[in-house]
Parts: C-alpha cells; sequence; structure tokens
C-alpha cells in the first residue's frame, strides 16, 4: 500500500501541481485551481457505510468515490455534537479553542473558516445546511462566516393553527436530496469558479424516518436506510458535478461529523460518550484527476487521522496558507507517506454539562484510549476494538503513560467549562445513560406532538432520577402547553430551585403564574429570569403585565419601556405602557401615541378603548364614547 500511495504523491503532483516538491509545500496559485467540495454525512458511522466492510447496505456514491480517491479507515471526529464538531471541520480547531461546545454558542470572530480563507483567494464560496441546528441565524451563529450564500432555513411560524408543531421537514430538517438540489440550483447560477461548496446531509441523525424505497428496502434497519437515502442525495451531487464538467479537477472531501451509539455502552444516540461507536467516521478524499493519473485510485490509508486535518488538507492542496493556530495537520504528506502516522485524537465532550453532569475528555492512540471521567477509563483497542474491558488503574505504567500524555495536550488548551462547584464532583455521564435516553425519547415524542408519549418517558425519567432539572422542566413545559398551570408550577419552581441559573425555566414558571393568577409569584419569577438574561424581550413585557396586575404603574412602565428600546414599535410594549400611562392618570401624555397607533392600526380594538379612556380622563366625553363605538363595531366583526 505504501509503494502505491508513493506512486500516486508523484503522479498528482507532476501532472497537477508541476513544480511543486511534495505534498507537504504549499501550492503555487494556479489559473485552475481546484474547485473544493466538502459533503458532511451528519450522525454516520464508518462501520456502516459499505466500502468501509458493511455488508447490510448498499452505498454505491460512496464506494465510488473512494474507489477514485483516497479511504481513511481509521478517521475520528473530536466531538460527538453536530454543531461543535462541524466547526471543527470548517476552523481545523479543537472544541475547547474555537469555544463552540454547545448549540447557539457564536463562533469568536478571532477564528477564521475555511469560507474565509478561501473567499479572499478568488473562491466563490456556498453552504447548503439540512437541519436547523446548523442555521447560522439561531443555532449555529458565526458559521455563515466567510459564504457569499448560506442556506438557511426560511423564518416561518413553528405552530400550526392548534398550537401544534408542525412536521419536521422544512422545519427542522431538509431532506438531501433537498438540500443538493439548492446546491445545484447556486451552482448554476455561479458557474465561473474556483468554488467552495459545502453539503451537509442530515438524514441519518435519529429519529430515522427514510423516504421509499429506503424505508422498505431498510425496513428492519431504518437507520441504515437513512445512509443509503444519504448516499443516493451524494450521487445526484457527483453525477451533477461531473455534467458540469468540474468533478475531474476538483477536490472533494466526504466525512461525517461523528457517528451514533445505536445502543453501545447503553446509549441510543449521541453527545454523551467518547466511545468509537460516535467518534469513528468515514473520510474519503478526492484529489483532482487526469486518466493518464489514475494509479491512486483506490488508496486506502490506515493510520490515525482526525477531523481537525481537514482544513489544512484543503488549504495545502489549493494553495492558501494554514493559520498558525490550526490543530490538524495536513493529510498530504501521509498519503505521500512523507510523514509518520503518529496522530493522537484529543476527543471531548461538554454536552453533559446541559443536565449538571460531567463533561469527559479522551485521548486516543491508534492502540489505546484514556477517557477522562469521575470514573476514568482505559481500553486496549487492539484486544477489545468494542471498548468493554476498563483497565483502568492508577498505578498502571500505561494509565500514567497516558495522563502524560493527556496532560501535555490539555496545557496547550484553554481552561475546560465546567458548571461544579469548587470540591464539587458532577455525576458521571454513565451512571445517567438511561434517562439521557428517556429525557432524548420525550424531546421527540414532544416535537412529534405526542404529548402522552413523552409525559410517560418525563415521569420515568424521574422515577429514576427525582432532582433531574432537565426533566422537571420539560415536564413543566408539557403541563403549561396542556393548560395545567397549577402542575406547570410545580415541576418548574422545583426545576429553579435545582438549577437556579436557569432563565428559561425561570421564564415559564413566570408564566405559568401568571396565568394561573399568581401574580406576586409570577413578579419574582420573571424578575429572576431577567437578572440572569437581560435581554428577554418577552419577559419583559410579561413583567410589564404583571406589574399592571399588581397595580404597580411606574414599574411596569419601566418594563415596557425597556421592551420599547429594543423595538419601539412592538405594539405589546405600546399598549402596555400607555395602560400604565392611564394608571398614573397620565392622560394627556399617552394621548398622542394612543392617537398615532389607532391611525396607524385603526382596527385594533383595545388601543381605541384605551384612547377612550384617555379621553374621558381629560373630559372629552364626545370623543371618548366615539372611539368606544369604534371599538364596539369591530368586537361585533
Amino acid at each position: 500500500m505504501r509503494r502505491f500511495a508513493i506512486l500516486f504523491g508523484i503522479l498528482w503532483l507532476e501532472i497537477v501541481l508541476p513544480g511543486t516538491a511534495s505534498w507537504g509545500q504549499a501550492v503555487p496559485a494556479r489559473n485552475s485551481a481546484p474547485d473544493v467540495f466538502l459533503i458532511t454525512i451528519d450522525t454516520l458511522r464508518a462501520d456502516h457505510v459499505a466500502c468501509y466492510g458493511y455488508k447490510q447496505i448498499e452505498t454505491p456514491a460512496l464506494d465510488a468515490l473512494a474507489a477514485d480517491g483516497v479511504r481513511f479507515t481509521q478517521a475520528f471526529t473530536h466531538s460527538p455534537i453536530t454543531n461543535t464538531s462541524h466547526i471543527t471541520i470548517l476552523t481545523g480547531l479543537l472544541p475547547s479553542v474555537h469555544g463552540v461546545t454547545d448549540f447557539g454558542v457564536p463562533l469568536s470572530p478571532q477564528h477564521v473558516t475555511a469560507a474565509e480563507l478561501l473567499k479572499k483567494h478568488g473562491y466563490q464560496t456556498a453552504a447548503f445546511i439540512g437541519a436547523v441546528i446548523l442555521d447560522s441565524n439561531t443555532l449555529a451563529p458565526g458559521l455563515d462566516r466567510g459564504f457569499d450564500f448560506y442556506d438557511n432555513f426560511p423564518k416561518t411560524d413553528s405552530k400550526d393553527a392548534d398550537g401544534k408543531n408542525k412536521e419536521r421537514w422544512g422545519r427542522v430538517e431538509r431532506r438531501g436530496m433537498e438540500v443538493v438540489e439548492h446546491a445545484e440550483s447556486w451552482f448554476e447560477k455561479h458557474r465561473t469558479g474556483p468554488h467552495f461548496v459545502w453539503v451537509h446531509l442530515f438524514d441519518p441523525h435519529d429519529p430515522y424516518e427514510p423516504p421509499p424505497p429506503f424505508s422498505e428496502k431498510y425496513k428492519d434497519h431504518l437507520y441504515d436506510g437513512e445512509i443509503a437515502y444519504a448516499d443516493s442525495a451524494v450521487a445526484h451531487w457527483i453525477a451533477f458535478l461531473k455534467k458540469a464538467g468540474v468533478y475531474d479537477n476538483a477536490i472533494i472531501v466526504v466525512t461525517g461529523d461523528h457517528g451514533e451509539g445505536l445502543g453501545e455502552h447503553g446509549e441510543e444516540t449521541h453527545g454523551l460518550f467518547l466511545y468509537d461507536s460516535t467518534l469513528h467516521v468515514p473520510l474519503i478524499l478526492k484529489t483532482p484527476l487526469k486518466t493518464a493519473a489514475a494509479a491512486h485510485h483506490g488508496t486506502v490509508i490506515d493510520a490515525q487521522v482526525r477531523t481537525t486535518d481537514i482544513l489544512p488538507t484543503i488549504l495545502s492542496a489549493t494553495g492558501v496558507s494554514a493559520p498558525a493556530e490550526l490543530n490538524g495537520e495536513s493529510l498530504l504528506p501521509l498519503i505521500n507517506a512523507q510523514a509518520p502516522s503518529n496522530r493522537a485524537l484529543f476527543g471531548e465532550t461538554d454536552y453533559p454539562l446541559r443536565w449538571g453532569w460531567a463533561s469527559l475528555r479522551a485521548l486516543r492512540t491508534e492502540n489505546t484510549k484514556l477517557i477522562e471521567a469521575p470514573r476514568p477509563e482505559l481500553y486496549d483497542l487492539q484486544a477489545d476494538p468494542k471498548e468493554l474491558k476498563n483497565l483502568y488503574a492508577p498505578d498502571s505504567s500505561k494509565t500514567q503513560a497516558m495522563q502524560a500524555e493527556m496532560a501535555k495536550w490539555k496545557a496547550k488548551l484553554p481552561p475546560p467549562s465546567n458548571s461544579a462547584k469548587p470540591g464539587e464532583t458532577l455525576p458521571d455521564p454513565k451512571d445517567k445513560i438511561e434517562v439521557q435516553n428517556l429525557l432524548h425519547r420525550a424531546m421527540l415524542a414532544g416535537d412529534d406532538n405526542r404529548s402522552s408519549d413523552a409525559r410517560q418517558f418525563l415521569e420515568k425519567a424521574l422515577q429514576i432520577d427525582p432532582n433531574s432539572p432537565t426533566a422537571l422542566r420539560q415536564l413543566g413545559e408539557l403541563e403549561l402547553a396542556a393548560g395545567d398551570f397549577a402542575k406547570a408550577s410545580v415541576h418548574l419552581k422545583r426545576a429553579c430551585e435545582l438549577r437556579p441559573d436557569d432563565s428559561t425555566a425561570a421564564f415559564e414558571l413566570g408564566e405559568a403564574m401568571e396565568k394561573s393568577g399568581d401574580w406576586p409569584g409570577s413578579r419574582d419569577a420573571l424578575e429572576s429570569s431577567l437578572k440572569l438574561a437581560p435581554g428577554q424581550m418577552s419577559a419583559r413585557l410579561l413583567l410589564g403585565h404583571v406589574y399592571l396586575q399588581l397595580k404597580d404603574a411606574k414599574n411596569a412602565a419601566d418594563q415596557f419601556e425597556a421592551a420599547l428600546l429594543v423595538d419601539s414599535n412592538n405594539s405589546d410594549g405600546r399598549l402596555g405602557l400607555a395602560e400604565a400611562q392611564i394608571q398614573q392618570s397620565d392622560f394627556a401624555g399617552v394621548l398622542s401615541d394612543l392617537e398615532a397607533f389607532t391611525k396607524s392600526d385603526p382596527r385594533n380594538a383595545a388601543a381605541l378603548r384605551l384612547l377612550a379612556r384617555a379621553y374621558r380622563g381629560l373630559g372629552r366625553e364626545q370623543d371618548a364614547k366615539r372611539a368606544e363605538e369604534q371599538a364596539a363595531a369591530l368586537g361585533k366583526k
């Protein structure tokens, strides 16, 4: 294999990059710069792809790409979470370096993305995402930097007329074929190159719902059906690139952002653990080809590589200088047998912190893995590839050697985020996996409008862990949506006691108490929420209305004025402020705003009724009667 790889490297260099001495050196800029197409397939385990030896699936598109390029058998992601892992791919940085360790955390401007780097060198850049969790306007802020076009999800109401969640397609997820069609449509309008296009296919992520015929062919293995469907979308995209005449001179990278637990180690999905079930991903690299240089087809590299190596590889192959801060290394010297294969993987997940459990760190060499947890783990990966026999012993030489290497990695990184108080040890995620599975099932059931199922999952989770703030909050949200405000208040109050820094739980508690008429309790909860997150418009508006109920017009006015500083045209804020002014008998002060409001919105009955009160307070009885009559007429229509 090594001689084969050397031949591949030499032929490619001579034909495509004349004048360069090796893969490891920067490639000089050329007029015929190669297009770069990055394809990420969400939740894709390497051992569920045909060319990786899995016999129960057909993935002809991925197999063909591997036959046209290089397949890395031992590629690993640094994080088992979609946002975190994708930002690692697109920045070449470890999660603890780029800092995006959970959903909604903005990517700092100090970290440059692949799109920004390539755009500066004349590339047209576009991204096409398959899930709202990568939407740069909501859950992935900053991920769109450098892209000329970033295909975010449209802003639409997520609820139907009955207040239920709309179908997930188009709201939460796009089918892979739709993502590809969007990419093809954009490409047709931007034919001049070079291009950097990222296509993200979310399909293998749960819930597993492949469309026909994959739903029938893989009815007993729906996860595989989703992968096979995603492969068909890849086939469509590759066929388009070939028809457009850009395939041969393109760099194409296909990888998974992370794998899937599928019940191994008790983990049904992903995010909590750092076992190979969720870290081992496929990685296929196709470089520019010419028919005469076909000797490199089907090269297989068995050395361990990481997803941080993807960006350095792209930059090296396109002649773009790599930032000094990158944590990965180009794969090109490895392919050309010029670099040793001692690429250790530093894995990390802060996702357990969402539930108040300990974050995990792992160090993986080609033969050994150390997992740093409240109960540490050590595995011999050759003898025990499924990581079933924990060999950790504090005094063993292997443990101490791996801990010393782990310490070297951690010394180069920012301190980890940790919600534990000094001297406190957070629970080991291994002890909470059954609870996490139930919480995840409840989330999916709730999203699918199966409230009864969601309630059963949450109640079972609370039987196992009565002090789960997440289960209590989710159950409170269910009761709030169902209109049982007393039950909602009980659950949400307990959630706030267990997690006093949860601004959302505090807001929802305030909402439940407001709906049940507990104005003092609602006031206290909403004030707590706003202390934690002062920018909440909805909390300020609701608190303003609660103060009105408490006949505290001055504090009500303060809340509505604060809301109007954010959105001066907010009708709820304007009418709330008008009510507060009327309660304070400031009839003259409120009149001009109410008159302007009713002129711009003459069918707003609430505004007309307030205007009538203002007129009456000023002794303008005829004007008051006219406004009341207009409001009454609107009520009859």
